[in-house]
């Protein structure tokens, strides 16, 4: 089993990730912490495999826990998936160089984590089974792990700009998934999937639309990349 801390100073969203990963098929939840210095303490007692890390914390940034995470890793290596509102290109640039397997950023769909816990652990399986590498399982192993942001599993390219094209052509207040979906074409479960991936990797953002009934209506809407018009 995958032995995984949660690190959220949100209760409730501590314990939604926590039934999230509960429910997926090899892991296990062993603990979870509030804030930087609980982290700190729960990896050293409890020794995690993976830690699902906020980078907003009330006592210390995430980003400093990950350092000394892995200041300490010669004592016990940890793996993390960092779980954050911010979307910063500072925040993502630090936590790459402190070796984070993946960066999900909130909201999202629930969706989106089960499909970064499985890529972890397809990962993590298949590292085990190596033992003394050439370089074409090198480089198959770095270039599997760097394509997962950009391309998930069931994220085609040719879709991907469809949805692209359907935002940028959206109006300023940007689309629910409804509005994408009757544009595109595609199913509804589908068009989510995609919006979530570009908002996942900085294309897209999404705001609740309050002031209807019920749940607040999600709007997706396209990011301009630097130096665009």
């Amino acid at each position: 089993m995958i032995q995984v801390l949660v690190v959220d100073d949100d209760f409730m969203v501590a314990r939604l990730h926590s039934s999230v990963v509960s429910r997926q098929p090899g892991f296990e939840v062993i603990g979870a912490a509030r804030n930087g210095h609980e982290a700190l303490a729960a990896v050293r007692s409890l020794r995690p495999d993976l830690v699902l890390l906020d980078i907003h914390l009330p006592d210390m940034s995430g980003l400093e826990v990950l350092r000394r995470f892995r200041e300490s890793s010669g004592d016990y290596p940890v793996d993390v998936i960092v779980i954050s509102a911010a979307r910063d290109l500072e925040s993502v640039r630090t936590a790459l160089r402190g070796g984070v397997f993946q960066y999900l950023v909130k909201p999202f769909e629930i969706e989106s984590l089960r499909g970064k816990l499985t890529e972890y652990a397809e990962h993590r399986e298949e590292l085990q089974r190596l033992t003394d590498v050439d370089q074409a399982e090198v480089d198959r192993v770095f270039r599997a792990q760097g394509s997962r942001p950009v391309a998930p599993k069931g994220i085609s390219p040719e879709t991907t700009d469809l949805v692209i094209q359907a935002l940028g052509d959206a109006a300023d207040d940007g689309m629910s998934a409804s509005d994408c979906a009757s544009v595109t074409g595609l199913s509804r479960s589908s068009t989510r999937r995609y919006l979530e991936h570009l908002v996942t990797i900085g294309r897209a953002e999404m705001r609740p639309r309050y002031g209807v009934a019920g749940r607040p209506e999600r709007r997706y809407r396209l990011l301009k990349r630097s130096g665009a018009g």
